[in-house]
């Protein structure tokens, strides 16, 4: 019996069993995938390598991707503020927020009328070919817990040429009763980027589709208009990498005022303009995306990006109301 079995196994090693049909008949492989991990994270992966995780426990104050792998391997976000990580501790890597939606906010952590952004369940995760997506409901609640808004957020990973990718966030709102979102340039996105990233503590540089850089004075980037703007620098001794937050065109504010700082982050401004209210049963349909690169890019490259970007297809929530 033993040689028996010596003899199978010699067998196998010189002519490895083929797949039966029926394995053959399988779907394919999928490229990109949405691994659900524990404690409510889901890692996005692209063959086998994960390039982003999302994060949504309940015990934080709102959902968050942590981290964003460059094509290098290295992370290009940060979780907090480096000089002030307890004053800023709401700057979680890239998350969505806003200052002042009825009196209350979403945004920072420690004000006496800071809400909560707390996911209820993930509806669907989506594995693919080119694309990966996470879809979470998510209620926005006062201090005492009262009910603000519902939202449904799509969270996706779509690979690119060369190790760079997209993240792509869908994101609607939903107004049980009428919802004013205040007047603040605090909100909708942020993005913390990687402490050498940034100017003041780094060799970074800030562009938008505006041909501004850096932050300050009439030719820089801070409460600026744009279609895009991008934050590019050192992600290692020997590699410079960047983000490029796009703006999408069907967005009610485009192109959306930047609030970007040389310390390190940039966000965009929902209602730096004006207040925006949304009447109950209404909706309220939003699209950002995050264009993850190599080197810097010239402004006609990220431009090109850009336009391919504003010309995906969107994905529908209609289907999931409640």
């Amino acid at each position: 019996m033993r040689r028996f079995l010596l003899i199978c196994s010699a067998v196998s090693f010189f002519f490895p069993i083929a797949l039966s049909p029926l394995a053959a008949q399988g779907k394919p492989f999928p490229s990109v995938q949405a691994v659900p991990q524990p404690r409510d994270q889901v890692s996005f992966q692209y063959h086998g390598k994960e390039l982003a995780r999302l994060h949504f426990d309940a015990s934080s104050r709102r959902p968050f991707v942590f981290p964003i792998v460059g094509p290098s391997g290295a992370v290009l976000t940060r979780m907090g503020h480096p000089h002030d990580p307890v004053g800023h501790s709401h700057h979680n890597s890239v998350w969505i927020s806003h200052h002042d939606v009825n009196g209350v906010t979403l945004w920072g952590d420690r004000a006496k009328n800071a809400g909560k952004i707390v996911a209820q369940r993930v509806e669907k995760l989506e594995d693919g070919a080119n694309e990966a997506a996470a879809t979470l409901l998510n209620h926005w609640l006062s201090p005492d817990g009262k009910l603000l808004l519902i939202e449904r957020r799509r969270v996706a990973v779509h690979p690119l040429e060369k190790g760079e990718w997209l993240l792509l966030m869908d994101v609607e709102f939903q107004a049980k009763d009428k919802v004013t979102f205040g007047k603040t340039p605090f909100g909708l996105v942020g993005v913390r980027m990687a402490k050498t990233i940034g100017i003041a503590d780094g060799g970074g540089t800030i562009r938008n589709s505006e041909g501004q850089v850096n932050e300050k004075g009439d030719k820089g980037c801070f409460w600026k208009p744009a279609k895009w703007c991008d934050y590019s620098g050192p992600s290692g001794p020997k590699t410079v990498e960047g983000i490029t937050l796009f703006d999408q065109p069907s967005n009610p504010n485009h192109p959306t005022v930047y609030h970007v700082r040389e310390d390190g982050w940039m966000g965009t401004s929902l209602t730096f303009a004006a207040a925006r209210e949304l009447e109950p049963g209404k909706t309220l349909r939003l699209r950002y995306g995050l264009y993850v690169h190599a080197g810097m890019p010239s402004l006609t490259a990220i431009q090109a990006e850009w336009e391919r970007f504003a010309k995906m297809s969107m994905p529908s929530f209609s289907a999931k109301k409640k």
